[in-house]
């Protein structure tokens, strides 16, 4: 009896000071977990930066991670439609379903662009509630990290406070880069671009850079060779002065019209992990602000 008193003594404070294990979506919602949690959370990424997250196919390795969340971090706006629900539902974990406080969606503390007028499946692969790539702006990193601050202060409460005095010091310096960054891309301004996707249109609004050529003949449609040629025929008249690309992206499209055109073809590491560089959130930027840069006139 001794002994099992003993061993309970010792088996309580670990259990106690457990990390919290969060599941997240996307590498820039675990990055952005992992600043604000600390060593108080443990962080799982169902993605990597060299995969599309509209097309994961929902493996039973990913079902048991979100077996054991106790946080779910995702960014919503239907980007997870296509295998978020099947974890969600084969997981059978209750604290972590859509509506408690375990499910979190950044789509939802931001403000969305390119809102379609229309739903048709014709048009490609169009998102009802606006464009999901909302973490290409860092001013949206800033408004999901209050909110999740909060949420993580709410579903760990005997952590509360040191979640929210990391979040706190993430804040502070994220908005330190963010006017070094504002500071560093003033060439930027009104620089045409053509993208492969509508993947960088929040950091495109965030420069002031201007979108004159998009790739896909329709959102998640690659592009065919008469398509490209078409859109290099329209470079024509409206110059760009680089083709961007996530990472993940195929770079086939991006590089024909690179090598009809002449413009550069940049691959912008899209999100953490894209690169060497890209490694950390502030590498994130840091690494597209200075392709971006090269560009500028």
């Amino acid at each position: 009896m001794k002994r099992l008193l003993v061993l309970l003594i010792l088996w309580l404070p670990v259990y106690a000071h457990a990390a919290l294990n969060v599941f997240a979506c996307e590498p820039e919602w675990a990055a952005l977990a992992k600043e604000i949690g600390g060593g108080g959370v443990k962080v799982y990424s169902a993605t990597t930066a060299m995969q599309d997250p509209h097309r994961i196919e929902a493996r039973p390795s990913l079902i048991a991670q979100m077996r054991r969340a106790n946080l779910v971090v995702c960014t919503g706006a239907d980007l997870e439609v296509g295998w978020l629900p099947v974890l969600l539902q084969n997981a059978n974990n209750a604290a972590v379903q859509p509506g408690r406080p375990g499910y979190f969606e950044a789509a939802r503390f931001v403000p969305l662009l390119d809102k379609p007028a229309r739903l048709d499946r014709a048009d490609g692969d169009v998102h009802a509630a606006g464009n999901p790539h909302l973490h290409t702006d860092p001013r949206n990193i800033l408004r999901v990290a209050e909110a999740l601050t909060a949420r993580l202060a709410e579903v760990d409460p005997a952590n509360a406070a040191a979640h929210r005095a990391r979040g706190q010091a993430f804040a502070a310096r994220w908005q330190a880069a963010i006017t070094r960054w504002e500071t560093r891309a003033a060439p930027l301004k009104n620089l045409p671009v053509a993208v492969q996707h509508k993947s960088f249109s929040y950091l495109l609004a965030w420069l002031g850079l201007r979108e004159v050529a998009v790739l896909e003949p329709r959102p998640g449609v690659e592009p065919s060779v008469s398509h490209l040629a078409r859109v290099a025929a329209q470079l024509q008249a409206t110059p760009a002065r680089a083709v961007l690309r996530a990472a993940y992206q195929s770079p086939r499209p991006a590089d024909w019209l690179a090598s009809r055109t002449g413009i550069p073809a940049l691959a912008l590491p899209y999100t953490v992990g894209g690169n060497a560089r890209a490694q950390d959130l502030f590498g994130l930027f840091d690494d597209t602000l200075d392709q971006l840069l090269k560009a500028a006139p």
